[in-house]
C-alpha cells in the first residue's frame, strides 16, 4: 500500500517521520514523500540529531539512525509536489509533526490543506502526531464549514508538555519550543468541539515509548484515524495505524 506522507522543507521531528518510516517499509508499505515546491530532499530539525540542549532533549539513537537510512529513500530525495497530489493514488496519510520555525511552512499551508481535505473524505486512514494533528485541525470540511476534526476524538502535543519545554530552554533558545502563540493543545481542542472529545493520556514528561516497550505511550484511535502526542508515542502510533492499514486492504 502507498502512503503519503508530507514534509516541510526543514525543520520536522526526526523520531516522528523515521519511525513510522521504518516500520511501514518493514511491513512492506510504500512511504510516499512530498514538500511544497517537490524535488529536494527536505531536513530534519537538526538540533534533533545532535541535541537540543548540552546534548540532551534530542531524537534517540535508534530513529536517528532510522532517519539516515530514511534520507537515501528515492522517494525521499526526490518528493512529490503538495499542489500535484492526487488523494485517490494513496492508500494512507499521514501528519507528523516538529515544533522548530520551519515547520510553519507546512503547519499554514493552504494547499496542502486542500489536499488533506480531499484525502479525508475519502475515508482512508489517516495518521497524525504532535503538532501534525495541527494541520487536521486547521482543515475545513467543506460540507459542514468545520473542522475535518470536529466531534472526532483525539490527542495532540499536550499543553503541560509545550509549557514545560518551553519553560526549560527559553533562557537559550527563545521560543524555539513555541511554534505558535497559542498552545497546540487549545487549537486542537477548539477545533474537535469541546474538551470532551480531547484525549490528553497518561502524564510523562521523559519516558518514552520503544520498538518493546509501550508503557509510556499513549495513541488514540477514533474510526481510521489515529493519533498520538510527541516523539514517545511514535512506535505506538506506527503500530496501531499499521493494523488500521491492514483492517482497510481486508
Amino acid at each position: 500500500m502507498r502512503v503519503l506522507m508530507p514534509l516541510p522543507d526543514r525543520d520536522f521531528d526526526v523520531t516522528e517521520a523515521a519511525v513510522p518510516w521504518r516500520l511501514l517499509t518493514d511491513a512492506g508499505h510504500e512511504v510516499i514523500f512530498a514538500t511544497e515546491a517537490g524535488g529536494s530532499a527536505p531536513a530534519a530539525d537538526p538540533r534533533l540529531l545532535t541535541g537540543v540542549l548540552f546534548g540532551q532533549l534530542g531524537a534517540e539513537p535508534e530513529p536517528i539512525a532510522f532517519y539516515r537510512e530514511m534520507t537515501e529513500d528515492p522517494s525521499f530525495r526526490g518528493p512529490l509536489n503538495w499542489k500535484s497530489l492526487d488523494p485517490q493514488s494513496f492508500d494512507g496519510l499521514l501528519l507528523v509533526g516538529g515544533h522548530a520555525p520551519g515547520m510553519r511552512q507546512y503547519l499554514g499551508s493552504a494547499a496542502l490543506r486542500k489536499t488533506v481535505a480531499r484525502f479525508w473524505a475519502t475515508g482512508r486512514p489517516v495518521g497524525a502526531i504532535c503538532h501534525g494533528v495541527l494541520v487536521l485541525a486547521r482543515t475545513i470540511d467543506q460540507a459542514t464549514g468545520r473542522s475535518v476534526l470536529h466531534g472526532r476524538s483525539s490527542t495532540c502535543l499536550p499543553k503541560y508538555m509545550e509549557r514545560s519545554a518551553y519553560l526549560l530552554t527559553a533562557w537559550r533558545l527563545g521560543r524555539y519550543y513555541r511554534t505558535y502563540p497559542a498552545y497546540v493543545e487549545d487549537e486542537v481542542v477548539a477545533a474537535l468541539g469541546g474538551q470532551e472529545h480531547f484525549r490528553r493520556g497518561p502524564r510523562v514528561l521523559t519516558r518514552r515509548g520503544t520498538a518493546t516497550d509501550d508503557s509510556a505511550a499513549f495513541v488514540v484511535e477514533d474510526g481510521s484515524y489515529v493519533s498520538a502526542r510527541w516523539p514517545g508515542d511514535a512506535y505506538l502510533f506506527a503500530r496501531r495505524y499499521l493494523e488500521v492499514l491492514k483492517a482497510r486492504a481486508r
